[in-house]
């Protein structure tokens, strides 16, 4: 019989997202100065005002050079709250840095002078999955749900057409899948876009309105870009016969961080893969890489996607978990939900993945390239799934230096081979 599952994303003018790239731009900015910087920095956004706080341990250069304030007026003013209309502006709005310095008692059990060292910056589990339902191994609804707000964003930001938009907005995507776990079609989809006040004709009569014009453009401009994106054999789901509710409270002018509080780390299964899989619980954005909650999951992830890649299986769950202070991993959990194409259990593939993927914190940094300025893009349209590549990247600081910086190295496939060696593909 068949299934539907629903995933959803929110825009990179949502408040709890504002909130999570301000908080990575900080920590982007302290890594620009500091590789070895540790940074646990959280954000709160609410009307007209942001507080930064967290704790902070790097060298005396990026103390001296991270301008905290400027970084967030900066971040703020590239989504887009840059009208006083909106009750949060990147000009006016208060900036509270309540930064101080890391507990020693946590460094101490991290810091161990060579990287082969290191211990976990925390206790817990993390969690990585990958499916081979879409082009770059993510959860079809979840996939779909981050595309329509990158380009509801782009649309704003061109400024050609849909003038009307702000920033805020949410997406939701159900899909149909077939009893063998197949997606089947596009059930229903949900958008929420903040915009400007509709006038004339009355309350009523003036949401109506709003409400007809935005529908209608969604499916005039939205739609239709976002079905070019995707592949030939997903596209064919978007029919006539999918639901659409489009701003369905009526009204939806008053938003951003105005309209709700915004605060770090309150979107983690946007952040990762939509409810598929599992998660660990622990947030990403504004801690550096010995904090396992943020690096150990990009692990899980680009293990769970070079086997997919490899065809070990057509689905996986991988799950690593650590003590705080401990090097080793306490162990490695794999679940192929029956999808196996090698003639192995799921135990003896996690024995084999635990000896092909060095999990020590440390070795995860270095294998990953996470001790780079790298954080800032991942903290809109979720962490996985995105486009690794190389940009040239500025730091906002008080003296700016340019450094070339690969992003999302997680989404890489450089372990397809060694995979397949392994498992005698």
């Amino acid at each position: 019989m068949s299934y539907l599952f629903t995933s959803e994303s929110v825009s990179e003018g949502h408040p709890d997202k504002v909130a999570d790239q301000i908080s990575d731009a900080v920590l982007d900015a302290f890594l620009n100065y500091d590789p070895q910087a540790k940074v646990a920095c959280e954000t709160f956004v609410t009307t007209g005002l942001v507080v930064i706080g967290g704790e902070i341990k790097c060298n005396t250069e990026a103390k001296a050079k991270v301008d905290v304030q400027e970084i967030a007026r900066n971040v703020i003013d590239k989504i887009g709250y840059n009208k006083s209309e909106y009750q949060f502006d990147y000009k006016s709005c208060g900036i509270l840095n309540a930064l101080h310095e890391q507990s020693a008692d946590i460094n101490q059990g991290v810091d161990r002078g060579k990287p082969e060292e290191q211990g976990a910056g925390d206790q817990g589990m993390m969690f990585g999955y990958a499916s081979n339902e879409t082009d770059n191994y993510m959860p079809l609804p979840l996939a779909i749900s981050h595309l329509l707000l990158q380009e509801l964003a782009a649309i704003r930001k061109e400024g050609k057409v849909m003038k009307y938009l702000r920033p805020d907005a949410k997406s939701q995507v159900t899909i149909r899948y077939s009893d063998k776990g197949r997606p089947e079609a596009i059930d229903t989809i949900v958008i929420s876009t903040q915009h400007d006040e509709f006038v004339g004709g009355g309350e009523k009569t003036a949401q109506m309105a709003m409400q007809e014009r935005i529908t209608a453009d969604i499916h005039k401009y939205l739609i239709p870009r976002v079905k070019k994106l995707m592949n030939a054999k997903n596209r064919r789901l978007f029919t006539d016969a999918i639901k659409y509710h489009i701003n369905p409270t009526g009204n939806f002018v008053i938003g951003g961080p105005h309209g709700d509080t915004g605060l770090t780390g309150r979107k983690i299964i946007v952040d990762t893969f939509g409810g598929k899989g599992a998660h660990g619980g622990g947030a990403f954005s504004g801690k550096d890489p010995s904090k396992v909650d943020r690096s150990a999951a990009y692990a899980c992830r680009h293990i769970a996607k070079n086997l997919v890649a490899a065809g070990v299986c057509s689905e996986i769950l991988v799950q690593v978990s650590y003590a705080i202070g401990v090097v080793e991993p306490m162990g490695i959990y794999v679940n192929t939900y029956r999808t196996s194409k090698v003639k192995m259990n799921d135990g003896e593939i996690a024995d084999k993945v635990s000896k092909i993927f060095d999990m020590r914190p440390g070795m995860i940094e270095k294998r990953l390239k996470l001790r780079n300025p790298m954080y800032l893009e991942t903290a809109a349209y979720g962490h996985m799934g995105r486009n690794n590549e190389t940009i040239k990247k500025q730091a906002v600081c008080t003296d700016p230096i340019t450094r070339e910086v690969e992003l999302f190295t997680w989404e890489k496939l450089d372990f397809v081979d060694q995979v397949k060696k392994e498992f005698g593909l």
